[in-house]
């Protein structure tokens, strides 16, 4: 069993349907987990759902439903998402569970036992939409003049009884932590902002409400829920076992990687350390903020008309390609822009026409000219130049890129591999070389089925399903799909020794067409 890995990806707040954001975090996090089971390393990949707060309570009285059955409605779209999508999570974990109520106020009780909870009153601004209080100083004026957050959404002014955590007590602690573990917020931009924001000091956290009760209870305190983010962060450790701290949790936790939307860095970076440290709890030990994804260099907002569905990208354009798409065309960490006929230009640009045609003409001209035969073959200085380029791709650059969450810089490497290829087809012309050299033609083909091989399963986290058809079409067991198989230098033989021979191979990667309705847009 390799070194553990535990990634999560924040839960998501059930109120609506997903939205293209939601994919985007998924599939990112399953790239990642995916990378790291190929490199060998026992990954941990949770997910889930965030089911409690007043933003739930108001859309189910909303509906004449009950909260619990919102909640029951709203997570199964999600999980749907995540099935369809194809991402290979371990854990769904929702936190209307009752194993999460009992991790919570487990948590709880630690901070309490730290001296860091008391109650008093709660005099302050509230957005409901963000369920996040806001200093006077961080409102921001509306264009009516209206006070808003600074994430532009509506505030209202909450007086009520509430329980306090003592987050004034842990700014030096936690300007210290950032000093000694500088990556730990990623990227560098937001670990800049946090490392302001906490600077400038912070302000005792109001943590329970008496206004609703759809949350976990305060142990101890009748009428009070738990403020929904220290329920929602707690539910990275629930999925381990905690409050148990064996089996899972002692395996896996801390958390290598918690993979968030940049606007809700300051709960994974802020908040969520500060409870840990009170709570005596190893804090994890990355925070990644991603960017958003704009429709066409637009926001996405209802008002707008522009809110995308992700399950219709994936249905018109498949999910392999939407997820190529994704991780090649925004520099992870930043904002990035798609439109469908960007999904349609990029992905038939390099994965129809430059690699699945490769993939496609080099099986087909083995079959049709060796009757899908796999043979030993005598290299000459072109073959093993372009292998060498196909292997450093694979090996080293794209493993070093992805490694470091670069993944449009690693599938940059990658398409130089490919790019290779193809002007290796191009230059060595094995359709003419069999009618004048026989023999070589067989070099080059059998050269380029070993650089298939290598480049596939390179970028098989990215595109699992369609990675996964072309490997076993070339007959590559599934045991020998990992990052350390490249480095095995007798596999070749070893296929040649099995005596089978290739069937006629099925396109893996289709030119995508552009709907109608987009074309015409």
């Amino acid at each position: 069993m390799g070194e553990p890995f535990y990634i999560t990806t924040a839960i998501s707040y059930p109120n609506g349907k997903p939205h293209i954001g939601h994919a985007y975090e998924a599939i990112a996090a399953d790239v990642i987990a995916r990378f790291q089971r190929a490199m060998g390393r026992d990954v941990r990949f949770q997910t889930g759902t965030d089911e409690h707060g007043l933003k739930m309570a108001q859309k189910a009285r909303d509906m004449g439903v009950t909260p619990r059955e919102l909640s029951d409605e709203m997570s199964s779209h999600f999980i749907k998402m995540c099935d369809e999508l194809n991402i290979s999570y371990d854990v769904f974990i929702r936190t209307t569970e009752e194993r999460h109520h009992a991790s919570t106020q487990e948590l709880w009780r630690r901070m309490e036992a730290s001296g860091d909870l008391y109650l008093d009153r709660y005099e302050g601004w509230y957005s409901i939409r963000d369920e996040a209080f806001y200093d006077e100083s961080e409102l921001v004026a509306g264009e009516g003049g209206e006070k808003l957050s600074p994430q532009g959404t509506p505030v209202e002014w909450t007086v009520e009884e509430s329980w306090f955590f003592r987050l004034s007590k842990y700014a030096e602690p936690l300007l210290k932590f950032y000093d000694e573990n500088p990556t730990f917020i990623q990227p560098d931009s937001r670990r800049n902002e946090v490392m302001r924001f906490v600077e400038g000091g912070l302000r005792d956290l109001s943590v329970s409400r008496t206004s609703f009760d759809w949350g976990v209870k305060v142990p101890g305190s009748d009428g009070h829920v738990m403020y929904v983010w220290v329920d929602a962060l707690t539910n990275y450790i629930t999925g381990l076992g905690f409050p148990e701290e064996s089996g899972d949790f002692a395996r896996y936790w801390p958390a290598n990687l918690h993979l968030i939307g940049k606007d809700i860095v300051r709960f994974h970076t802020v908040y969520w350390p500060a409870f840990l440290m009170s709570a005596k709890i190893e804090l994890p030990r990355q925070v990644f903020g991603h960017g958003f994804l704009l429709n066409r260099g637009q926001k996405e907002s209802k008002t707008l008309g522009n809110v995308t569905d992700p399950m219709d990208l994936a249905q018109r354009f498949g999910v392999d390609p939407l997820r190529y798409f994704l991780m090649r065309e925004v520099a992870f960490g930043q904002d990035g822009s798609y439109s469908p006929e960007a999904v349609v230009t990029r992905c038939n640009a390099e994965l129809a026409n430059s690699y699945g045609n490769l993939v496609q003409r080099t099986l087909s001209m083995i079959f049709k000219n060796m009757d899908g035969e796999l043979q030993k073959f005598e290299t000459v200085e072109a073959d093993d130049v372009l292998l060498a380029n196909v292997f450093s791709a694979c090996r080293e650059e794209l493993p070093r890129e992805f490694g470091a969450l670069n993944f449009s810089a690693g599938v940059e490497e990658w398409m130089r591999a490919v790019f290779a290829c193809n002007a290796y087809v191009d230059e060595q012309a094995p359709w003419a070389l069999r009618k004048t050299d026989p023999e070589r033609m067989k070099a080059v083909l059998l050269t380029l089925f070993m650089a298939i091989r290598d480049l596939t399963i390179a970028i098989s986290p990215v595109v699992p399903t369609a990675a996964g058809k072309v490997l076993d079409q070339i007959g590559i067991p599934v045991e020998e799909r990992g990052f350390s198989a490249l480095t095995d230098a007798d596999w070749y033989m070893a296929r040649v020794a099995t005596g089978e021979r290739l069937a006629q191979p099925v396109p893996a990667f289709p030119r995508l067409e552009l709907p109608t309705e987009d074309a015409a847009a």
